[in-house]
């Protein structure tokens, strides 16, 4: 089986965020599609072992921002490489929170949904959480970061928590 086949698929990365009992996390996901239109819904697969999924789970929402392509390696290393059990994400792009409460930050992002918690599906090594959007806005006009410019233009590499993660 050829597993290269799933990087034709087109992706956009994400910033999946959520915050509960005074604790907040996040982290780039490329793995965030829409279900349903009415109710508007959309899913997001995150690793089971990272912080933002327990965080995800207490909060019973999330809320998913859209990475434009400004964002620079500084901006994706600080929400994709770092944990959020030993390290604020939020601090130096700056915080603001979304309408059901979780953190976001407003800079290199050209959309915005917030949703609440539905259904969590539990699919292996990551958990599929999916979301009725309550709200949803579009931030810039910028074009959105696919995964495909992610790792063509800005050299990026794919984290071994990451769902389309494949061993060399």
């Amino acid at each position: 089986m050829d597993l290269s086949a799933f990087f034709k698929m087109s992706y956009g990365l994400y910033v999946v965020s959520a915050e509960a009992e005074g604790k907040r996390a996040g982290c780039v996901v490329n793995t965030a599609v829409q279900v349903t239109a009415a109710p508007p819904a959309v899913s997001v697969a995150v690793n089971k072992d990272n912080v933002t999924a327990g965080v995800i789970a207490d909060a019973g929402a999330f809320t998913i921002t859209v990475i434009d392509k400004t964002a620079d390696m500084p901006y994706i290393g600080n929400f994709g490489f770092r944990s959020s059990d030993t390290y604020d994400k939020f601090e130096k792009y700056g915080c603001e929170t979304s309408a059901v409460g979780s953190p976001y930050s407003p800079e290199h992002v050209c959309a915005l949904l917030a949703c609440r918690l539905i259904d969590t599906v539990d699919v292996g090594t990551h958990l599929l959480f999916i979301g009725e959007v309550e709200d949803a806005r579009v931030l810039s006009d910028e074009e959105p970061l696919t995964y495909s410019y992610y790792h063509a233009v800005l050299k990026g590499k794919t984290p071994p928590k990451a769902s389309s993660y494949q061993a060399s």
